[in-house]
């Protein structure tokens, strides 16, 4: 028996609860597919129109966050009479598990899919610890 939730399609767009946008566009939360290969985390997220220069993350002690202020297309001598989709920026936080190795995290951006590669730190190596008189 089902709740009726599962049926309910995803809530693209963002409501905002601890602020304010400060752009005058949309904000949506970017679909996005999370895969462990064993060796790396990989984070897919959808951001139409973004590029390397239009997309910015931050990581800040373990919440990464990701910006995608893609371009708007407007042409010249014509007016939008009707539109299917929306056009906005982009705006997903994500907790990142501990073992992460925050120096490695690499990022691409390739015809608006945002692909995040978070290598799985090693296991802490043994080592020995000299001891020195005071």
């Amino acid at each position: 028996m089902t709740d009726g939730k599962a049926l309910e399609p995803r809530k693209a767009e963002i409501e905002f609860k601890d602020g304010e946008p400060t752009r005058d566009r949309k904000v949506f939360s970017p679909f996005t597919d999370i895969v462990d290969t064993g060796d790396e985390i990989l984070l897919i997220a959808d951001v139409p129109g973004a590029d390397e220069k239009s997309v910015d993350i931050t990581l800040e002690k373990s919440i990464l966050t990701l910006y995608a202020y893609p371009p708007t297309e407007n042409v010249e001598n014509y007016s939008l009479s009707y539109s299917e989709y929306g056009v906005g920026d982009f705006e997903r936080k994500f907790m990142i598990p501990q073992d992460i190795d925050h120096e490695k995290i690499e990022a691409k951006v390739k015809n608006g899919v945002l692909t995040l590669h978070l290598p799985k730190a090693g296991p802490a190596k043994a080592r020995k610890i000299e001891v020195r008189s005071i």
